[in-house]
């Protein structure tokens, strides 16, 4: 077999270091691709082995010349193992051993073998959609005569677990003080018998900042209540008037006046609403109805908004008494964002729950190979990765150049209670 011989010099060896890499040309004319990659594992593991024999010739000296002075002695080699490629392969370490204590590390192998770029390949993996079972198969081919390990689907998950677990526990304990989060937006997703309600929060900016997440087995005030409370723990200040933007919920809306009174600003959501409403009619007069409901809510005066949704109430009454009493219901709480005189923009990204319905898509996603539950912890494990992975794509609202428009609107509603508490006090 024909070869060739090239010589490589690392920047980062010094200068007397070459290492010697022989090409088999007839296995790269055969395929390619993985002749490609096999020269580049070759090629990294001589170079990291250079390196790592220039850091031990720097502690024991040039080997087989005696040195009173030196501090450490070589030690031979053993067998160890570095990440590359998304997986842990073997190679020769070589050993140096200090006089007066143990073995000595070597910066290199410390380096070359820390778990992240494995634990980045691992996440990158799962949150394109491969399993634990396939994720091997996504790997590039190594040559025959190298062992690779940390690829099993047993290794991947319990990596997979750490992590996850890791990224759960800074999500659920991340401090909020310092934080101002004029909107917040509560809603669960649901997974089979179990719930899992989100709060979503926008800071000043219009930035999106996940807070908290809470499992239970359906949208219970307790949940909810349980939830609020520890976001509260974490530094969520519960005095100041905030835009709480809800679906509708009734356990939703009891927790926040148990929690927070008459400070909670609900925005109820107007699509939802609008689908409440047109499911109590019959096909005929959605159009009409949907149009009628949406001519009303892009009004910028919230008493003639009103007065134009009690009109189709009353006109609804008597052959729809469903629909009227569905639109009726929270009716108020559907106009609160038109009270603060919003620009169209920021009214329209806030005025329905969709931000954090997509982010619940997100989180569906991401956790759609998952085929068995086996408890609350791993559901939440798994929404807290996706949640790390989803928050990479977070970007400012629609609208967010207007944050002080509505947060000035917040204060002098607070105000006001607190002049009407003072009042009755």
């Amino acid at each position: 077999m024909k070869s060739r011989t090239k010589s490589i010099r690392p920047a980062q060896l010094a200068d007397d270091v070459h290492v010697q890499l022989s090409l088999p040309v007839a296995g790269v004319l055969r395929d390619v691709q993985s002749a490609f990659f096999g020269l580049c594992v070759n090629a990294g593991k001589a170079v990291l082995g250079a390196m790592m024999e220039a850091e031990r010739t720097a502690l024991c000296g040039p080997q087989g010349r005696p040195d009173a002075s030196r501090a450490a002695y070589r030690g031979g080699h053993t067998c160890s193992q570095v990440v590359l490629g998304g997986r842990r392969i073997a190679m020769a370490r070589p050993r140096a051993r200090a006089l007066d204590a143990g073995e000595l590390s070597l910066p290199t192998f410390a380096w070359a073998a820390q778990a992240d770029p494995l634990n980045h390949a691992t996440i990158a993996a799962i949150a394109a959609g491969v399993s634990t079972r396939r994720y091997e198969t996504t790997l590039d081919r190594l040559p025959p005569d190298e062992a690779q390990a940390a690829v099993s689907k047993s290794a991947v998950s319990r990596r997979f677990v750490a992590l996850s677990s890791a990224q759960l526990t800074e999500w659920l304990s991340r401090r909020l003080d310092g934080i101002d989060l004029p909107v917040v937006m509560i809603d669960g997703i649901h997974f089979r018998d179990r719930v899992v309600l989100v709060a979503l929060g926008f800071d000043a900016r219009g930035n999106k900042q996940v807070l908290g997440l809470r499992e239970g087995s359906t949208e219970k005030t307790q949940v909810v209540r349980a939830l609020l409370s520890e976001l509260i723990d974490r530094g969520l200040d519960a005095d100041r008037a905030r835009l709480w933007v809800i679906d509708g919920a009734k356990a939703l809306r009891r927790a926040l006046t148990e929690v927070f009174g008459a400070s909670a600003l609900v925005q109820r959501c107007q699509e939802h609403k609008r689908r409440n409403v047109l499911e109590h009619l019959p096909d005929e007069l959605h159009a009409s109805v949907g149009r009628a409901l949406g001519d009303a809510w892009r009004s910028n005066n919230a008493v003639l908004a009103r007065r134009q949704l009690e009109r189709l109430a009353n006109s609804l009454a008597k052959h729809h008494p469903g629909a009227a009493a569905s639109l009726r219901e929270g009716l108020d709480e559907t106009l609160t964002l038109i009270e603060f005189g919003l620009d169209e923009a920021l009214y329209r990204t806030f005025r329905t729950t969709n931000p954090i319905e997509n982010l619940n898509g997100l989180i569906a996603h991401y956790t759609a190979n998952v085929k068995r539950w086996r408890d609350g912890q791993m559901l939440l494990r798994w929404i807290g990765s996706a949640l790390t992975e989803a928050s990479r794509g977070f970007r400012a609202v629609r609208g967010y150049r207007d944050m002080k428009q509505l947060i000035a609107a917040l204060a002098k509603r607070g105000n006001d209670i607190s002049a009407l508490n003072r009042k009755a006090a």
